[in-house]
């Protein structure tokens, strides 16, 4: 009889163990978005969606941590704003697409872990190409907190409609620096802000005196658009928003991007 009461004890216990380490369980115990988090499809599905962490076309030259599926998450009062400048947009024949929306905590840790690992710079060439390493931290390009990881941040741009799709990047690619021509860098739908995307450069600085033209013109178009909304520019890139006020302004969440996260909002 203790024999067999032992031989329970350890099946059971195996049995617990296998349940802890499996994706099942550790899926049921990952964080949910508060009930103030929708999906921003669910709220305007006509604005595009280029959800680039989720892919291998990063400054890491990988999918990012947390970013499980290509959904733009957002506060309700953000998705909402957007809402009403893509009504706008629309009227005028141009439409919003986004890149990032909220960006959970463990994204930017990877991030971070990426920046002090000064001999992976596979992605230097389109992204970095001239700002050394060492210095992503002290230039500003990376941090241990990100105003995404708030819910009321997004990077997006404008795309002239008909919108002509995307290719897709293919790894190992030859990499064009992201400031280089339009016609030169990564081919992208959006009109011609005068980088790409991501792009760690002073050139990305929405006010840069040496963007001019129709460069120039298309920034000026974006920021006074979303302005008028409640958004806010980060002076440093073209491309990033936050809608004011924040509902969550001092809490930075970590629940992934996935579906399943808004799923009953």
């Amino acid at each position: 009889m203790r024999t067999a009461l032992r031989a329970l004890a350890v099946t059971a216990a195996a049995l617990l163990a296998a349940t802890a380490l499996s994706p099942t369980a550790q899926a049921r115990h990952e964080p949910r978005a508060p009930e103030e988090f929708v999906a921003l499809r669910s709220v305007d599905p006509t604005i595009i969606q280029e959800m680039r962490y989720t892919t291998a076309h990063t400054f890491m030259g990988e999918r990012v941590d947390g970013y499980r599926q290509p959904v733009c998450i957002l506060t309700r009062p953000a998705a909402r704003a957007l809402h009403q400048a893509q009504k706008r947009l629309l009227r005028q024949g141009y439409s919003l697409k986004v890149y990032d929306c909220y960006r959970p905590q463990r994204a930017v840790d990877h991030f971070v872990r990426w920046a002090k690992d000064l001999d992976d710079q596979a992605m230097k060439g389109e992204f970095y190409p001239l700002v050394d390493k060492s210095r992503l931290f002290e230039d500003g390009y990376i941090a241990e907190k990100s105003g995404h990881s708030r819910g009321s941040t997004v990077d997006l741009t404008l795309v002239r409609l008909p919108a002509l799709p995307t290719r897709p990047y293919r790894p190992g690619e030859r990499l064009t620096p992201c400031f280089a021509p339009k016609d030169e860098r990564f081919p992208d739908n959006s009109v011609d802000m005068g980088t790409g995307y991501d792009c760690f450069d002073t050139l990305s600085h929405t006010d840069d005196p040496r963007i001019q033209g129709a460069q120039r013109a298309n920034r000026q178009f974006l920021k006074r658009t979303l302005t008028e909304v409640g958004f806010v520019n980060l002076p440093e890139e073209w491309w990033h928003f936050t809608h004011k006020p924040e509902l969550f302004p001092d809490t930075y969440f970590d629940f992934p991007v996935d579906r399943g996260s808004v799923g009953r909002h």
